[in-house]
């Protein structure tokens, strides 16, 4: 069975269209790696979009975080928006010393 990513659909039009190609990942329990093959999933109803190869897989803290760690994922107007989305979605808190894993995809199908 395949690893699985899931994303809001708010993000499965940017993911189809090739202008979403990253994904950060906090407490990773999925144990993702570069070379992983894996299907990549829209909410609510949890259908596979795509199938995608992790091309690049680094972990870093935020406060690390560069303009070429950002390509590919979605913009925040603000690195307090940044930590305010992510804590909302891990339901713990956010700062510049958490950890993030940056990962980067290519679709195959």
């Amino acid at each position: 069975m395949n690893k699985t990513l899931k994303f809001d659909a708010h993000l499965v039009p940017l993911i189809l269209n090739g202008s979403k190609t990253s994904t950060w990942r906090l407490w990773d329990d999925k144990n993702l790696f570069e070379g992983d093959v894996v299907d990549l999933l829209g909410r609510p109803s949890l259908e596979k979009i795509a199938t995608a190869k992790l091309t690049k897989v680094i972990i870093k803290k935020f406060r690390d975080l560069t303009s070429e760690d950002k390509m590919g994922h979605e913009s925040f107007s603000s690195d307090e928006e940044m930590y305010k989305t992510f804590a909302d979605a891990y339901k713990q808190p956010v700062t510049l010393e958490t950890e993030v894993k940056i990962i980067w995809f290519g679709i195959l199908e």
